[in-house]
Formats: C-alpha cells, structure tokens, sequence
C-alpha cells in the first residue's frame, strides 16, 4: 500500500519524463495525492491547444497561426476531488484532449519552438507559487532543470501498447493493437527526435522502469528518493 497522505514542509518541485504509456500520468497523480501537492499535467496544456486549433480548423503547420491563436487562449489546471480538470477558455475540455485523434496531432504543436516558449512559460508560472508534480517530455530538461527531483519513467514498448490499448477499450474506442503499437512507436519517434524539447533522460534524472510495476510499486520507489529533499 502507498503512504498515508501527508504535507511537505518546503516547495518541491517533481519532474516526471518519460515516453507515452510509460504511466507519467498515473504515477503523477498518484504521487501528488499522497505528497498533498498540485499535480501539472503538461501534456494536457499541448493536448488543450491542439482541439482548439483542430476545432476551429486552425493550419496546424503554421506556426505562426498556432502562436496567434495561444496567444489568444486561456489554460487552467483545477485540481478537483475527481481530479485534474482542464478549462480551455474556462470551458472543461478533460475528456475532449483525449482522443486518438487529438493525440495523433499534438505533435504539430509540441515541435513548433514559438509555441513551446509560451506553454513553457504557462507552466514555470504555474509552478513558481506551489509544490507540484509535473510530467510530460521534457519537464526535467526544458521546464524545470533546477527541480529538486527528477524522475524518467520507462516501459517497453509492448507494455505501452497494452497499457494505451486497455485505457481506449475502457473507454469504448474500437482499436487493433497492431495498429496502436505502430502509433505508439511513431509517437516514440516523433518524441526523441524533435528539434525542440525532445525527450531525453537527463544525467540528474532517476530512471524507473515500470514494465512490470504496479502503480504502488512506482510510487513508493520515487516516494524513497523524494524522502531525503522533506
């Protein structure tokens, strides 16, 4: 079982890096709900960002259309009993950000540098006034290179795909796990090789492989290493 909920004394600031379906999200939630912090979901703020642009038929390859039209939104991040919600332009927008659709384009986004310096910028600020947990691609690299522990979570990539594959069944999406492996491994490829904030493992960075983890056991293991910054 994980700890008993309690309150750090200090600010800290948890970065979480790591490839798709490597349980970023479910160890980050799960991690700020034990240590009583905010829990910042970075890769929702470029999934909020891109139904926008996809809503109102935005040309995700201009780049400078995509920096008008963040510079037109507002992004909030609720933290609620049932969880983090995203208002995009104080509309909840939670479920919306997380279909395959959404998915398969926020890498238009995520690659285009003006537009990385704004959400970057959302996000320092966000984590400038709390404690958080925050996770995404490069929270530990880009975000947050001086926070005071920083955690890459890993898993193979069959792992991934199972794990991508049980989230989308639940909620009612008809996939083929061949198909979802090939996006899983695009969306690797994507990740480590884009110009701007590319996923990497920092030298500072404890490495967590999940493979065969279970949600308590990732947590525990970074709740040990973030034991001596208390």
């Amino acid at each position: 079982m994980v700890a008993q909920t309690r309150q750090p004394p200090k600010i800290l600031t948890i970065t979480i890096d790591g490839p798709a379906g490597a349980g970023k999200s479910t160890a980050a939630k799960g991690l700020a709900k034990v240590l009583n912090i905010s829990y910042l979901d970075t890769g929702a703020m470029y999934r909020a960002l891109t139904f926008k642009a996809m809503r109102h038929k935005v040309n995700l390859e201009n780049e400078d259309d995509l920096v008008k039209l963040a510079h037109q939104t507002t992004l909030d991040l609720e933290d609620t009993s049932e969880g983090l919600k995203i208002l995009l332009d104080g509309e909840d927008v939670s479920q919306d950000i997380r279909t395959v659709e959404v998915t398969n384009n926020t890498f238009y986004i995520a690659r285009a540098p003006k537009v990385r310096e704004i959400m970057v910028d959302w996000q320092r600020k966000i984590g400038g006034t709390k404690s958080i947990v925050a996770e995404g691609r490069d929270v530990g690299t880009v975000v947050f290179p001086n926070a005071t522990v920083k955690f890459y979570l890993d898993a193979d990539v069959d792992e991934r795909t199972q794990r991508r594959f049980d989230e989308l069944k639940a909620k009612g999406k008809n996939v083929e796990m061949n198909q979802l492996k090939q996006e899983v491994n695009d969306r690797d490829q994507k990740d480590f090789s884009r110009s701007v904030g590319p996923l990497k493992k920092t030298p500072d960075a404890i490495v967590i492989d999940s493979t065969h983890l279970s949600i308590d056991q990732m947590i525990n293991q970074m709740l040990k290493h973030i034991k001596q910054y208390e």
